[in-house]
């Protein structure tokens, strides 16, 4: 049985969920569950801190673990991403007082507050940095008010809470980070049953990200058409009852269906319609 570890909460949890469920495996009902065996897909899941989920991966313990990127990274784990997921992405940035330091060049001396020290101190080595990294769990960008830091490393959208707190950001972005699929480092990931699990996910992804799309154009017309739906391999191609039409359909991406429904209607195409695709396997 594949033995697979889930945030339990927090940002990773609610959507690492949602994409289990759509790739058809079971999912608790109760947040105080932190066990669900899912017998039909000979599949265990273990809901745990999403910054413990990397070291029990690397122990072996479990088969597989859903977690973030930066995470992992700031676990120093023995485990590796096998698989990006497309969701709670982040940037990772530097923020301080205006006119304190440029960049991280700059930071020497100083003192950096964050909750990822593991990340911020590899990122100042790599840069020749001989600065002072303490561990703080959240709202860090209250530590330069209160005189504990005089820079801050965090994730960073939008940087509103960081101008609240009178922060700019600066320096290039540390790194960015979504969630992802670990595997221990050096675990055999063609194993079938992980290359199953690593199928179902990919097959959510590509359903996430493209729409079936169906159309009718005058066959004259079709390699235009063609041109502009290509599909994955290349579209199907009925003939309809009246001479001289043809059907066709082909996978296209979500984010471009409505302007290529519009180039299509251009060169004569008709009966346009598109489709969510809720599960594949390419």
């Amino acid at each position: 049985m594949l033995r697979i570890a889930v945030p339990n909460k927090g940002s990773l949890s609610g959507p690492a969920s949602a994409m289990l469920h759509e790739a058809g495996y079971q999912q608790r009902k109760e947040s105080k569950e932190l066990v669900l065996v899912d017998p039909d897909n000979q599949v265990e899941f273990f809901y745990l801190r999403p910054r413990d989920i990397a070291i029990y991966v690397s122990s072996g313990r479990l088969d597989i673990g859903i977690t973030g990127r930066d995470l992992l990274l700031d676990s120093g784990a023995n485990a590796e991403e096998i698989l990006p997921l497309g969701f709670a992405r982040s940037t990772f940035r530097y923020a301080t007082k205006p006119g304190t330091a440029a960049g991280v060049e700059e930071f020497g001396g100083m003192t950096v507050a964050t909750s990822y020290e593991g990340i911020v101190a590899k990122h100042l080595a790599d840069h020749g940095v001989d600065a002072s990294v303490v561990h703080l769990d959240g709202a860090v960008e209250t530590a330069i008010e209160l005189g504990v830091a005089q820079v801050i490393a965090d994730v960073v959208e939008t940087g509103t809470s960081l101008r609240n707190a009178g922060l700019e950001v600066i320096g290039e972005p540390i790194m960015t980070s979504e969630a992802i699929v670990v595997r221990r480092t050096g675990a055999d990931t063609d194993e079938p049953k992980v290359q199953q699990f690593l199928r179902r996910l990919q097959g959510v992804l590509v359903a996430r990200s493209y729409v079936m799309m169906d159309y009718d154009c005058r066959a004259e017309d079709l390699e235009r058409a063609v041109a502009l739906t290509p599909g994955l391999e290349s579209p199907t191609v009925s003939p309809l009852h009246n001479e001289g039409w043809v059907a066709v359909r082909a996978m296209v991406p979500a984010k471009e269906a409505q302007r290529i429904m519009d180039d299509l209607y251009e060169i004569g195409a008709r009966a346009i319609l598109t489709t969510a695709i809720h599960a594949c396997r390419l």
